[in-house]
């Protein structure tokens, strides 16, 4: 007697990602779950489906993922003005004129993901307040930079902020001044919270709040998402709320599995066992998220020696390694699982150095091996830059690294200049993490780059940007094989967060995640990869997109 399911796909090419090469052409979903993968003459012998969706040999994966961005924080740049495909300072002004011709005086206008070594009219430089006094007097602007790292602001927003000769913000941050002592504009790290304390926020209007974040999920399920893992940062007001996901997850509305972090001590709510397996319930909360340094694109990532590119400067530490230390011991003793930033190869050694001092206080304090073995790893995002004796250190630690391949895409044209060749050869080594047996997840930090699993894919595989430069990679012996890459969005992710035996993979029990895919990702050309586009994306064998 067959078994009734829900949905039944054949002539599919399915890649399974349980192990390499693995390739199934039926697929069987029962209550939100794979009930079968294997052939098409045993799915339809064994199971009843009123759906029987013919693939007709097109590509399927399990569902795409990103594990570290901004959502909330993204669904916000939708009301400010986009500098992001500026490709000069000009255009940038412009962009911000325009917005102020149409906007009464008196107003605030905010300016999201510049990035100036992009600019093709100016040197690799920050704007200052003078250039965007170009754009209007007569509204305060703050624009910030895509890593989110810096703001600038104009003269008009200084003083509405009360930001004047000789200003010093503090630990943290830095408000930088020119050689009279007064602001140029720039702020740095910490110290563009200021604004967020005093610019409206649009999202406190509902509706405002409820159109955004429906765009965002949107754009999420046509990339072929079904799971993001979420950060609040205080430092920029980027708040999140879990009851924003459980609430759309109760209307069926929510289209991504979401894993929520906050920078805050909270009380982790218990999850049953049945509840883990629900493959229906999609948000939860994740751990605890740290920042120790800034970013190389703003030059506040903190290095052992100063910049190449500007020797006044060796970056910025936005706490120092006690305090590092005590704060991501806190969490571990709550049973939270610290995720901390750090870029700079001097930000890496001090978040591992923390990592180290919480295994070692916790089997002081009574913490046994098999309790430390039994939570989840310790995150480490970005770990941009790291020596051999630095990946060793971590090769012998419970920690995964949540790296950004996207980033590459952009910094591979400046890199060298910013650190010099030596330690740009450190920098981005994907395949030397790999070799040593180091766990990658693969995510965008969005909105400081688009949340595409595809370019990041695309960055690993040809480490090249968007327009396939240059002819071989930038250290090709960095480059990651196809599947290996692909499992950085997708297999990978949830062995971040002990629910490798729930998704990642299409196997019999996992939750129905997958996406179809125009293009065989492991055939198709290289320089088709960043192109791909979903053509169905399932969460639990619900359809979430389908593209027209």
């Amino acid at each position: 007697m067959k078994v009734t399911a829900d949905k039944i796909f054949i002539n599919a090419k399915a890649y399974t990602l349980e192990a390499e090469g693995v390739c199934k052409e039926a697929i069987v979903i029962k209550d939100g779950k794979f009930a079968y993968v294997g052939t098409n003459d045993e799915a339809l012998a064994n199971y009843d489906a009123k759906k029987v969706i013919d693939l007709e040999g097109k590509t399927v994966l399990p569902g795409m993922g990103d594990s570290h961005m901004h959502f909330f924080a993204f669904c916000q740049t939708f009301t400010t003005v986009d500098l992001g495909g500026a490709k000069s300072k000009k255009e940038a002004i412009e962009r911000l004129a325009a917005k102020a011709a149409e906007t009464p005086e008196g107003e605030w206008i905010k300016g999201s993901n510049f990035d100036q070594s992009k600019w093709e009219d100016c040197e690799d430089q920050l704007p200052t307040r003078e250039d965007l006094d170009k754009a209007s007097t007569k509204h305060p602007i703050v624009i910030k930079r895509v890593c989110l790292h810096s703001a600038v602001a104009n003269t008009l927003a200084l003083e509405k902020a009360n930001i004047g000769k000789d200003f010093v913000f503090g630990p943290g941050g830095l408000v930088e001044l020119d050689e009279d002592g007064m602001p140029n504009g720039i702020l740095r790290e910490q110290a563009p919270k200021i604004y967020d304390e005093i610019i409206p926020d649009p999202f406190l209007i509902p509706e405002n709040k409820a159109k955004y974040m429906k765009q965002g999920f949107d754009l999420a399920a046509q990339y072929g998402l079904t799971m993001i893992h979420t950060y609040a940062a205080e430092i920029w007001k980027y708040t999140e709320d879990i009851n924003d996901y459980i609430e759309l997850n109760r209307k069926g509305e929510l289209p991504v599995r979401m894993t929520i972090y906050l920078d805050e001590y909270f009380n982790k709510p218990y999850v049953t066992e049945a509840e883990r397996q629900d493959p229906y319930r999609a948000a939860q909360m994740g751990g605890f998220k740290s920042f120790c340094d800034g970013s190389l694109g703003s030059r506040s990532a903190k290095l052992f020696e100063p910049y190449d590119d500007d020797p006044t400067t060796d970056g910025i530490l936005v706490i120092d390694q006690d305090g590092l230390n005590e704060r991501l011991y806190k969490a571990y003793k709550m049973g939270l699982q610290p995720a901390t930033h750090a870029i700079g190869d001097k930000g890496l050694e001090n978040v591992i150095n923390a990592i180290e001092y919480c295994l070692e206080q916790g089997k002081k304090d009574g913490m046994t091996d098999w309790e430390q073995k039994d939570r989840h790893p310790f995150r480490i995002i970005h770990a941009q830059m790291a020596n051999e004796e630095m990946i060793a250190r971590m090769a012998k630690l419970p920690v995964v690294l949540d790296i950004q391949p996207s980033f590459f895409l952009t910094d591979l044209h400046w890199i060298k200049e910013r650190v010099g060749e030596k330690r740009a050869l450190d920098s981005y080594t994907w395949k030397k993490y790999q070799d040593a047996g180091l766990i990658m997840t693969g995510g965008s930090d969005c909105p400081v780059e688009i949340f595409s699993p595809w370019n990041g894919i695309f960055s690993c595989v040809a480490r090249q940007d968007l327009e396939c430069w240059p002819e071989g990679g930038v250290q090709p012996e960095e480059k990651l094989s196809r599947y290996d890459a692909v499992c950085l969005f997708s297999k990978n992710i949830p062995m971040a967060t002990g629910e490798e035996d729930l998704m990642g993979t299409i196997e019999v029990g996992k939750f129905a995640d997958m996406v179809v895919i125009d293009r065989d990702i492991f055939t198709c050309p290289e320089s088709e990869i960043k192109d791909i586009q979903a053509l169905n994306t399932y969460l639990a064998g619900k359809e979430t997109y389908r593209r027209a």
